[in-house]
């Protein structure tokens, strides 16, 4: 089985517990006409093919929104600056990289308790080589989908499926495959 098949079983599953599964416990609340006016941090974990990552983010407050008419959906564009750690499993090398990200995202606010967002953007690895793979460049873009959902006016929860590669820059481009579990923290 390949990894792109390991990785769609663990988002199915991780969709299927965050939208009927937590919601529920965790009673997804709706959230104020001024969600997004202020910054956030986030705590996201991740798990890919032989490796973990650990990334603090720190979130824009909205940098542009609309407000769709009648049901309180809305679209938002906000940044997202973070660092992250990635530590590979076993004997693979080298097992530790640094990893700092800019990433512009695209959030649809709907039913005013759920979302979903995207993102593309630029980030550079501390080196060019992890767990056995060669990158070969420390810039690489990340491109980012995720869904999520409001705990309360301050909290969200999310799952996100991240990829980065160079776009064919340079040679090889074997690229890194993430599924994410995010917690926000709205100040």
């Amino acid at each position: 089985m390949n990894h792109f098949n390991v990785i769609n079983r663990h988002m199915a599953a991780g969709l299927t517990v965050l939208f009927t599964g937590l919601a529920p416990v965790a009673g997804a609340q709706p959230v104020s006409e001024s969600v997004y006016d202020s910054p956030a941090v986030s705590l996201r974990l991740g798990v890919g093919e032989h490796y973990q990552r650990a990334e603090l983010a720190w979130e824009s407050p909205s940098f542009w929104t609309y407000r769709f008419s009648g049901n309180g959906s809305r679209l938002d564009l906000l940044g997202e600056l973070g660092v992250a750690y990635w530590h590979a499993d076993g004997s693979r090398r080298p097992r530790d990289v640094w990893q700092f990200s800019a990433i512009p995202m695209l959030r649809w606010t709907f039913d005013n308790r759920y979302y979903i967002e995207a993102g593309i953007g630029a980030t550079v690895f501390s080196s060019t080589r992890f767990a056995n793979k060669n990158i070969s460049t420390a810039f690489q873009f990340g491109d980012h989908i995720g869904v999520g959902m409001h705990l309360s006016p301050h909290s969200r929860l999310s799952l996100r499926y991240s990829h980065y590669s160079n776009a064919g820059i340079k040679r090889p481009n074997p690229g890194l495959n993430l599924l994410q579990l995010t917690y926000t923290y709205q100040y």
